[in-house]
């Protein structure tokens, strides 16, 4: 068992969360099975080390949310440690989005859910942008482009090929990187990107 350095109060909601995920993933296919039953570990530690990155507050956006990882677990955590923090959650696969919005509910974590396609959604201006298992760094780094400010950070948790990516994604993008060692997975890592531009 990971330590999450939380509040009882933050312990009882993810648990809470976790209950729902439980529930839900026979119907919609939130996570897979195989990793179902390392829930704990794999999603919700492996979220909660991203949002422990830095110390959020503004605006946080997370990008095809899915199963709500790691944006609804942002959600969470500004519900109990982060009041200055506010969360979007954008998933456009429907039955995905209701989920996330009654997940929310039940947890009392107050975030937007918008079921629309990314390249759909109006620019966010994103203090904090975040997006798990969705696309290659090429491809986030687009949506970057369009939805964080110029100020902002982007985490973007990545496996294995996290290295190969970063080279291929250089060739169209210039950012400063910073690699943080997942906790979870051994040859996984955070990868905590700013100044987004194009080459």
């Amino acid at each position: 068992m990971y330590d999450l350095d939380v509040s009882r109060e933050t312990i009882e909601k993810l648990k809470q969360f976790e209950a729902l995920v439980r529930k839900w993933n026979p119907k919609i296919n939130l996570v897979s099975k195989s990793s179902l039953d390392n829930l704990w570990s794999r999603h919700i530690v492996d979220s909660t080390q991203v949002i422990r990155t830095l110390n959020p507050k503004g605006k946080w956006v997370d990008l095809g949310s899915g199963g709500g990882f790691p944006g609804l677990i942002a959600a969470i955590f500004a519900s109990t440690e982060f009041p200055d923090l506010t969360v979007t959650l954008i998933e456009s696969d429907q039955r995905k989005a209701a989920f996330l919005r009654n997940a929310a509910r039940e947890c009392q974590a107050t975030c937007t859910v918008l079921s629309k396609r990314i390249e759909q959604v109006e620019p966010q201006c994103a203090d904090i942008l975040s997006a798990r298992a969705l696309a290659d760094l090429a491809k986030l780094l687009e949506f970057s482009e369009k939805h964080l400010k110029p100020d902002g950070t982007a985490l973007f948790p990545k496996g294995i090929t996290w290295e190969k990516e970063v080279e291929d994604a250089r060739l169209k993008w210039s950012f400063d990187i910073e690699v943080i060692k997942s906790i979870t997975e051994p040859n996984a890592s955070i990868l905590k990107i700013k100044g987004v531009t194009r080459v």
